[in-house]
């Protein structure tokens, strides 16, 4: 966890923050190519099957352009960091894993895995969060109330307060297709230390993920569309 340049809960979770409004803008999501066309024929999983739907850590050094990383924690239940954001509406967007965020979904299992280099001063943060329901219908609902929650937090900064300190993170503006979306937030005055979320969805499994480091593109985005290729195996 380190230093003003980010904020990394231990045990899974992504700590943001910041000093001004929270999560009002509302903006249109735009399309984005590439990454995880969800499949309509796979049957749905079962709660045994869920820690193989996570990439291995060398799946996970490979998109992230590391050799070092290391699984650093590893949760079989959710998280509740709402007292820490500025805008509890924005917790979904902010942070992986969050009970208050799934409470209603109907989940009934999940896997949370976070990885990084052993050095403090990591240059890579990722989180894999699978997470189980009891059909399709139920996993697709989640999907789509997340992604009006995440456009509703786009186009804003957001205060996270972590041992007594506020952290500025801005959000960018959704981008969404059927079944992928994604974001990315970048902390100020951090040296461009930034993180893409990202979150599919296939059968009645969600597959939610974050890639955090100083440059930055599509690997959450990778991340979450290998979770769902093991999910449709």
């Amino acid at each position: 966890m380190g230093t003003v340049r980010r904020v990394l809960a231990a045990g899974a979770v992504l700590a943001v923050s910041a000093l001004l409004s929270g999560c009002v803008s509302t903006v249109s999501g735009t399309a984005v190519r590439g990454h995880g066309a969800g499949r309509l024929d796979v049957p749905p999983l079962e709660a045994s099957q869920l820690d193989d739907v996570l990439l291995s850590i060398g799946e996970v050094n490979g998109i992230m352009g590391s050799t070092t990383m290391q699984v650093t924690a590893e949760l079989e239940e959710m998280t509740d960091h709402s007292d820490l954001v500025s805008d509890p509406a924005c917790l979904g967007a902010i942070y992986g894993a969050e009970e208050p965020v799934y409470a209603g979904s109907g989940w009934t299992d999940m896997r949370d895995q976070v990885a990084r280099e052993p050095d403090e001063d990591n240059a890579h943060w990722v989180e894999q969060t699978a997470v189980l329901y009891p059909s399709a219908d139920e996993a697709q609902q989640f999907f789509e109330e997340s992604k009006v929650a995440w456009e509703d937090c786009g186009d804003s900064t957001v205060v996270v307060t972590s041992s007594g300190d506020d952290y500025l993170w801005s959000l960018d503006a959704l981008r969404a297709e059927d079944t992928l979306i994604t974001q990315v937030t970048t902390q100020e005055d951090a040296e461009g230390w930034a993180c893409q979320h990202a979150l599919s969805v296939v059968s009645n499994l969600t597959a939610e993920a974050w890639a955090c480091g100083y440059t930055i593109g599509e690997e959450a985005a990778e991340i979450a569309a290998g979770m769902v290729d093991n999910a449709s195996r």
